[in-house]
C-alpha cells in the first residue's frame, strides 16, 4: 500500500492506474478486432453488434477514468493509435450503439438466439441485449447532459422510446456469475476475505445508518471480532466503517469493521434496472416528455429493494424524514468523528436541485458496489456529498480534499518513447474542448462541468 501513499489517499500509483487502463481498454482491444474481422468474413453482423456493445461497456470506463483516448482508429494496424477527444468518442459510441441495437432488434423481433452457447450474460437472448444496449445509451446520454444537453436529450429520447426499450425488471440486469459453461468468482469477496482490503466506508455508513435503510444488512455484515468500536444499528446488530482515505491500511482494528456481504457466487453487475429508473427520473426532472420524475424516483427505490430482496414498504422509507447521521469511531489511536455529510431526507420534495440530490443519493446507494459508476456520477453531479478523506497524499498530482480525484493520470508508459510522447502530448491538447490541459488528477473531464 506504499506506506499510505496510494489511490485511497489520492496519490495515484502508476502500476495501479496502468492496470485500470489495461483491464478496461487494452484487454478488450484484440478480441474486439478479431470479432470485427470474423463477422465481416462470415457475414454475421449480429456478432459484431454484440462486440460493439461489449467494447463500449468496457471503453466508456476508460474514457471516464482518463479522458481523451484512442477510439476511431482503434482497428488500425499500428501500435501507436492517435487519441480522440471525449466528445468525439461519446458521439461515436452513440452512433455505434444505435447501429448495434438496430441489428439486434431485428434478431429479437424474429426470435433469433445470438451466440447463446458463448454468451455468459444473456445466453443469446437478443431482446435482453437490446434492453441493455438502450440502457447503456441512456446512461451515457445522461452523462453528457451538462456538457451538451442537445446531444444528451437526443439519445436519451431514442433509448427510452425504442420499440423494445430499456431495462424495467430485476432479471433484465447485465451481470456475470454463471453462464456459457463458466463460473465467475466475485473479486470483492476475494479482496474482503483473503486480502482484508475491503470494508464498509464512512460515507455509506452515514447514509445507510441515518436513513435506517433496509439494504444495510444486505450490503454489509455486522462487525467481526471486537465490537466495542462498533455502533448499534436499527436492526439491533453492530456495524462499523473505516474512515475514508486513512494511511493505516494494514492495522487489525480496521480489519474487524463490517465486511461487504458478498459471497464468491454473488454476481458482478454491469447495469441494473434500478439505475435505469433513476436515469429516467433525472431526465424527467429536466426535460418534458420523459414522464414523472416523482414516479421514476419511487420506482428506482422500489426496484433496488427488489434487486436486494428487501420486502419492507417503499412508502415508509420515503416518508420517514430521517437524514444521514454522523460517523463515530471510538478508538484512542485510529478513531475519528465526522459530521453527517448532509441533512437531506429521502422524501421527494424541494427545488429541482434538491430533487436532483435525492435522486443521486438513492442512485448511489442502489449502485453498490459499482464504485466506478458511483465515482463518475459523483464527479458529474456533485452528489451525494461525501466525507472528506483523512489524509491527503496526492496534492503533488493536483488532488484536493474538496475536489477529490477528477480523473486518473495517464500511465507513465504513454510518454516513454518518441512516438508515444508525441501522441501523449497531442492528447493533452484535447482537454477543455481543445484548449488543452495538464495531466493531473484535478483536470476536469468534458462532462464534469457542473459547478
Amino acid at each position: 500500500w506504499n506506506a499510505g501513499s496510494n489511490n485511497t489517499t489520492y496519490y495515484l500509483l502508476d502500476n495501479w492506474i496502468k492496470a485500470t487502463y489495461t483491464q478496461s481498454y487494452t484487454n478488450a482491444l484484440d478480441p474486439w478486432k478479431k470479432l470485427k474481422i470474423a463477422s465481416e468474413k462470415n457475414g454475421t453482423p449480429e456478432v459484431f453488434a454484440l462486440a460493439q456493445i461489449l467494447k463500449i461497456s468496457a471503453w466508456h470506463k476508460t474514457l471516464e477514468s482518463f479522458g481523451p483516448m484512442p477510439y476511431s482508429h482503434a482497428a488500425d494496424a499500428t501500435m501507436n493509435i492517435p487519441f480522440d477527444s471525449e466528445k468525439e468518442v461519446y458521439t461515436a459510441m452513440f452512433e455505434e450503439l444505435t447501429a448495434a441495437i438496430e441489428e439486434l432488434t431485428e434478431k429479437a423481433e424474429n426470435g433469433v438466439n445470438v451466440m447463446g452457447a458463448y454468451d455468459a450474460v444473456y445466453a443469446g437472448d437478443a431482446t435482453k441485449w437490446v434492453k441493455y444496449g438502450n440502457s447503456l445509451m441512456l446512461r451515457l446520454a445522461m452523462r453528457v447532459r451538462f456538457a451538451d444537453a442537445e446531444l444528451a436529450k437526443k439519445f436519451a429520447t431514442q433509448a427510452v422510446n425504442h420499440s423494445i426499450g430499456v431495462m424495467t425488471a430485476k432479471d433484465d440486469a447485465a451481470q456475470m456469475s454463471q453462464g456459457a459453461g463458466m463460473t465467475f468468482r466475485n473479486n470483492i469477496e476475494w479482496l474482503a476475505g483473503n486480502y482484508n482490503e475491503a470494508r464498509m466506508g464512512s460515507s455509506i455508513f452515514s447514509y445507510l445508518m441515518g436513513y435506517e435503510d433496509p439494504r444495510l444488512n444486505v450490503y454489509f455484515l455486522p462487525m467481526d471480532g471486537n465490537a466495542s468500536y462498533g455502533v448499534e444499528a436499527f436492526d439491533g446488530k453492530t456495524y462499523q466503517a473505516v474512515p475514508a482515505g486513512h494511511a493505516n491500511a494494514q492495522n487489525d482494528i480496521y480489519k474487524s469493521c463490517s465486511k461487504p456481504n458478498i459471497q464468491s457466487g454473488t454476481p458482478t453487475y454491469w447495469l441494473r434496472a434500478s439505475e435505469v429508473y433513476f436515469l429516467r427520473a433525472e431526465a424527467a426532472l429536466v426535460w418534458e416528455g420523459f414522464g414523472s420524475a416523482d414516479s421514476w424516483y419511487k420506482q428506482g427505490i422500489d426496484m433496488s429493494f427488489q434487486e436486494n430482496g428487501v420486502t419492507e414498504p417503499v412508502d415508509d422509507y420515503m416518508n420517514s424524514n430521517l437524514s444521514p447521521r454522523a460517523y463515530v469511531f471510538s478508538h484512542y489511536q485510529y478513531g475519528q468523528t465526522l459530521s453527517a455529510p448532509c441533512e437531506t431526507t429521502v422524501k421527494f420534495e424541494g427545488t429541482t436541485e434538491q430533487k436532483l440530490e435525492k435522486i443521486m443519493i438513492q442512485k448511489w446507494i442502489a449502485l453498490f458496489p459499482n464504485g466506478q459508476e458511483a465515482w463518475t456520477e459523483w464527479r458529474r453531479t456533485g452528489y451525494p456529498k461525501l466525507n472528506v478523506i483523512k489524509t491527503l497524499k496526492g496534492a503533488v498530482q493536483g488532488a484536493t480534499l474538496e475536489g477529490g480525484i477528477r480523473r486518473m493520470i495517464y500511465p507513465t508508459s504513454f510518454s516513454q518513447t518518441n512516438e508515444g510522447k508525441a501522441i501523449y502530448e497531442a492528447a493533452l491538447k484535447l482537454f477543455n474542448n481543445g484548449a488543452g490541459g495538464e495531466d493531473k488528477s484535478s483536470t476536469r473531464l468534458w462532462w464534469d462541468c457542473k459547478r
